[in-house]
């Protein structure tokens, strides 16, 4: 067939009908091991930590909406990014966008770090700064683009061309927009990386992360870690994203009208000391997002000015839900300082601009006006 658009893909790729039952959602196979045909030979499986039917029909499903080589799901998002960084070796140097999300940078921190991979966190929306921190040992740039939660964009492209003007690779956590509104690889990354329990799955139903290389040493490379580590994704939970992604679509043109409608309501509320979205105009780095994305999608943050503000707002809202996490159906606001960011020292929050003020929300899929008329009451209560 000629090359579908996303829409099409999102509801085919990798759900193509079972061929023994005609069944046409990809069956759960609940199976931890699998007959084998003959000494050292087997139907395409063997043991479901190194594969199985039904994580196979996602990760092909994740690879056709990246545009990669090969998709690989893993248990979790923060499992993902340790895959990606397993095959480093002592002395090797990765560069890390500034404010990234605070499980990123306890997992480089506390356990990465320790393995004599040296990390280092630059603001990568500064090219120079990226240029400037390029070593001889320096293998991968990790960027997360929007960040988590300050909505900080970094340019896909340019920083791709100069990783690879020095033999660098460049990974891009893709989670905030999701394939249906961002193409990493097509902007020149090399690897994408999502955390497949938000906007994929998009039902806060289930834990999953992913990885879409873009090469063939990819497949090899992280294929070993899922065998070697066994990090991987249920057969149930591939299951949940697969049936996530069908609407996926769908769902995000809903999270991109509420999203635009709730900033603007919010850029005119004089209790808002800061509001991060880069669909508005007033947005420093909106061309940009205009550039490399396909809408702004439903994540923002704004800043209150104290954690007892914070506090008073979170406690008043009633269709936003206090709670953690992002990307399902269900509006949810949260205070970044102690859930996303909790890990960090209160001198590591400060440094990137996580305030006790600020609050996140993840706008979702409900009418946009009860969603502004929620948040005007709760700010009535600030």
């Amino acid at each position: 067939m000629p090359d579908q658009k996303y829409a099409t893909l999102a509801v085919h790729a990798g759900q193509h009908p079972d061929p023994l039952t005609g069944a046409v959602n990809v069956p759960i196979y609940l199976s931890s091991t699998f007959e084998l045909t003959g000494i050292g030979s087997d139907k395409g499986f063997d043991y479901s930590r190194a594969g199985n039917p039904t994580r196979d029909r996602l990760e092909m499903a994740l690879t056709a909406l990246e545009g990669g080589t090969s998709g690989h799901a893993f248990a979790s998002g923060m499992a993902a990014i340790y895959a990606l960084v397993a095959t480093l070796h002592a002395g090797d140097h990765v560069i890390v966008s500034a404010n990234v999300y605070g499980g990123t940078a306890r997992l480089f921190n506390l356990i990465v770090q320790h393995y004599g991979i040296e990390i280092q966190y630059v603001d990568t929306a500064d090219l120079d700064a990226v240029k400037g921190a390029i070593k001889a040992n320096t293998k991968l740039i990790h960027i997360e683009t929007p960040t988590n939660p300050l909505m900080v964009l970094t340019d896909i492209a340019a920083v791709s061309e100069i990783a690879h003007a020095k033999g660098v690779e460049v990974s891009v956590d893709n989670t905030f927009m999701s394939p249906a509104l961002q193409s990493p690889l097509a902007l020149g990354a090399d690897v994408v990386m999502h955390s497949t329990t938000k906007f994929l799955n998009g039902h806060s139903d289930g834990l999953g992360g992913a990885l879409i290389g873009s090469k063939p040493e990819h497949k090899d490379r992280f294929l070993l870690v899922q065998k070697a580590a066994g990090g991987i994704l249920s057969p149930f939970e591939c299951f949940l994203v697969l049936r996530g992604i069908k609407t996926l679509p769908l769902r995000m043109k809903q999270h991109e009208e509420n999203g635009r409608a709730v900033a603007e309501f919010l850029s005119t509320q004089p209790k808002l000391k800061r509001l991060a979205y880069p669909g508005l105009k007033s947005h420093p780095q909106h061309e940009l997002a205009k550039k490399q994305q396909r809408g702004f999608g439903s994540m923002l943050s704004f800043d209150l000015g104290s954690r007892d503000a914070a506090g008073r707002f979170l406690g008043a809202v009633k269709l936003f839900l206090n709670a953690e996490s992002l990307g399902g159906v269900e509006s949810l606001a949260s205070h970044s300082a102690t859930t996303t960011h909790f890990a960090l020292t209160d001198e590591e929050r400060a440094k990137v601009g996580i305030t006790e003020g600020l609050v996140r929300l993840s706008v979702g899929i409900e009418d946009k006006d009860d969603l502004i008329a929620d948040l005007e009451q709760a700010l009535a209560a600030v």
